[in-house]
């Protein structure tokens, strides 16, 4: 699992100085791209690897709001990899502010090779495998 922290602005809140409901998939979207990274996964490489381009892209998100987050908040985005398939994999995230989970998503991701989905190369799924949660 990784964790991203992040602190609430002004601009992710809506009138009610609630977060925007469309700015946590910004949230999520950072964590996930972290985590890639934190794994040795570059993902400008990937794409402009040779044979490429490759990319992750999300096929699937459902997303439990639980609990507004507020302007100012200091948030965590928690990511775990819930499943490893062929082509793609389940990522598990959770945004929390303190021990209070305030949203949960889950997003299915799937690999691309040259805009069409792709069995993830062994090196990458190598990485990725390191985290799968068991």
């Amino acid at each position: 699992m990784s964790q991203l922290s992040l602190r609430i602005y002004y601009e992710d809140t809506d009138f009610s100085g609630f977060v925007y409901h469309a700015r946590y998939l910004h949230f999520f979207e950072r964590a996930r791209t972290e985590t890639l990274r934190d794994l040795g996964i570059d993902q400008r490489a990937l794409f402009e690897a040779e044979g490429g381009p490759f990319a992750f892209v999300v096929r699937h998100m459902a997303i439990d709001y639980r609990s507004p987050a507020r302007m100012d908040d200091l948030v965590e985005v928690e990511t775990a990899i819930g499943k490893l398939a062929g082509a793609s994999l389940v990522m598990e995230q959770v945004l929390r502010r303190d021990s209070e989970i305030l949203c949960e998503a889950r997003v299915t991701i799937a690999f691309l090779a040259k805009g069409r989905p792709a069995r993830l190369p062994a090196a990458l799924r190598d990485k990725l495998v390191a985290m799968h949660k068991s």
